[in-house]
């Protein structure tokens, strides 16, 4: 593609045809500050901020959307740009909650951070009618308070065109205008999926995840309780964003240690969970292959995808997997085996986890998630959640030592911690599969086929004599799309993983929340998967079926995989629900 020539600010600057000037701009390391800018989900040129002077235009225009040509000059810092820019943060100021001292986002929010950039203050704010602060605290995860909305529309393009849902969107016109569902329902009546994706892209504190932070920690102070935490694999590749570490950091032996400073009796690992998910997921695998069970079986660790295919593809249910999300087999067993183990009354241990995910919030209130008739989960905290947690009880993150899980449920493989990215739990469950189908073992453990960040992935592979038709989506707007050529026949497959947000739980609705520059060019996603894949490369144990607390637990309390006692703890049932409806 040919370049094409333009002057910024004074600069030559050479840009590929087709590029906005917000594009061209960042080639000159010019960073044109923008509010409502996603790249390929939310083009709209609403907020304003990003405006710029172009030789020859009769008004300003919006570089995010404005296209270059040949021998443009473009001004992003004269007077009169600087001036707009600033009048414009005014006026979304003059209708925001500034209540910056109890918001959840102050500190790390971009409306927040261009007000300081711009030199507003409180004595330069317009006076007059502001929305009201009514709460929407109907769903299972999260809040959202249209007082400190700017109408950016980040949330409803992430909702509609990412995730292909589309459950909230701009009602009413003019200042009356405010983001929310059709007929304005609370989030909880319709079929949100509690992917947490709006939270994640928002830029200002308009939503924000349901803490139970207090409650975990009025637990920790119970003295008759015994408190365990589980941390799924993902935590550990984001934690380290809220501390000042590179997106990229592995900070596993820290929030181990921190956990441990916060008080919780027993530092676990929910890789074991997921480890344990693969002993079950690819034993019901073989069965429905060998069997003429219902196939393609599709993946059910991901509890916001769960409850999309309830809403959106009922009749696919029974292509479910049948097994629990590693979170909720950790839960089960801890209540149940490590009860026994440590002679406790299930009554009196509180399991928490730390997730990427809100849409766990949602999981561990489902039906049949209770096995040991007490519920296998009782507090989920997010990792921004737990960043608050250490950051609340004075712990100095970045000076603890790193240490290690307890045992013996903080034992797991690469297997296991690979389930945090796109394609992770397909390839740990082939490499147990693979073994199991062929009694032989594996001379390659990385099935590289089914990795990346790719929205869709296909792979085919030859076990046993048979061929193996597989595929990994992530996204609900990917995970439909696969769907449909999946009932309609054009695609055949026999095992399917989906996950319920972009790029897998790296990129979860719980995780960091990053400013859009960095989302916009930065990829958070391959970055945080790639600690997964380091770790899972230096681990001695790759597979599931290898690890020995997964052993000792079947020869001494399972059985063996798929058998009535694990059928009972470790495996759960699906809704067939309506859309619009909970």
């Amino acid at each position: 593609m040919a370049n094409i020539n333009i002057k910024i600010n004074g600069m030559e600057v050479s840009a590929p045809a087709g590029s906005t000037i917000l594009e061209a701009a960042r080639l000159a390391n010019i960073e044109i500050p923008t509010l409502c800018f996603l790249k390929e989900i939310n083009e709209i040129g609403a907020c304003r901020i990003c405006v710029v002077e172009v030789k020859g235009a009769k008004s300003l225009v919006a570089s995010c959307v404005y296209p270059i040509n040949e021998g443009m000059e473009v001004w992003t810092n004269s007077p009169k740009v600087l001036a707009a820019r600033k009048k414009t943060l005014q006026l979304l100021l003059s209708n925001h909650n500034c209540s910056c001292l109890s918001c959840v986002r102050s500190g790390n929010c971009e409306l927040q951070v261009l007000a300081k950039e711009m030199g507003i203050d409180d004595a330069n704010f317009y006076a007059g009618e502001k929305t009201p602060s009514e709460i929407d605290d109907s769903a299972a995860h999260m809040i959202r308070d249209n007082s400190k909305c700017i109408l950016c529309r980040r949330c409803v393009a992430v909702c509609e065109k990412t995730q292909g849902i589309g459950v909230i969107g701009a009602n009413e016109r003019g200042f009356a205008t405010f983001i929310g569902s059709a007929f304005d329902m609370g989030l909880g009546e319709t079929s949100c999926v509690s992917c947490g994706q709006c939270i994640a892209v928002c830029p200002t504190g308009a939503l924000q995840e349901k803490s139970q932070i207090d409650e975990v920690l009025a637990a920790i102070a119970d003295p008759k309780k015994h408190v365990i935490v589980q941390t799924a694999p993902a935590v550990r590749a984001g934690l380290g964003e809220e501390f000042g570490y590179p997106i990229g950091t592995n900070v596993e032996g820290k929030m181990a240690a921190a956990l441990r400073r916060i008080g919780f009796d027993k530092v676990f690992d929910t890789d074991f969970g997921a480890d344990l998910t693969i002993m079950e997921e690819a034993n019901e695998f073989i069965e429905r292959v060998q069997n003429g069970g219902v196939l393609p079986m599709i993946t059910s660790c991901s509890p916001g995808w769960v409850k999309y295919c309830e809403h959106y593809f009922p009749d696919m249910t029974e292509n479910l997997s049948s097994c629990k999300s590693p979170q909720q087999m950790f839960g089960a067993i801890a209540k149940s085996y490590y009860a026994e183990k440590e002679g406790l009354d299930p009554k009196d241990i509180v399991s928490v986890s730390i997730m990427p995910c809100t849409a766990k919030k949602f999981e561990i209130g489902r039906p049949d998630e209770d096995a040991n008739g007490v519920p296998d989960m009782d507090y989920t905290l997010t990792t921004r959640e737990l960043a608050r947690m250490i950051k609340k009880v004075g712990i100095k993150f970045n000076t603890l030592p790193d240490e290690k899980f307890d045992e013996p449920l903080g034992i797991s493989t690469g297997a296991g911690v690979i389930f945090g990215a796109t394609g992770g739990v397909m390839e740990a469950a082939l490499r147990t599969a693979v073994e199991t189908l062929t009694g032989e073992e594996l001379k390659h453990l990385d099935f590289t086929d089914v990795r990346g960040i790719q929205g869709i992935k296909e792979a085919s592979y030859n076990v046993a004599g048979m061929e193996v038709k597989v595929a990994v989506a992530s996204g609900l707007g990917n995970a439909r799309e696969l769907l449909n050529k999946v009932k309609s026949g054009e695609a055949n497959y026999h095992f399917i993983e989906i996950m319920g947000c972009p790029g897998g739980c790296v990129n979860g609705g719980g995780q960091p929340q990053q400013p859009g520059y960095v989302r916009n060019t930065v990829d958070i996603r391959g970055l945080r998967a790639k600690v997964l894949y380091d770790a899972d490369a230096d681990m001695p144990i790759r597979k599931s079926h290898e690890n020995p607390a997964i052993k000792e637990l079947y020869a001494t309390y399972l059985g063996k995989p798929g058998s009535e006692k694990a059928h009972h703890l470790l495996h759960t049932s699906y809704i067939k629900r309506k859309v619009n409806g909970n």
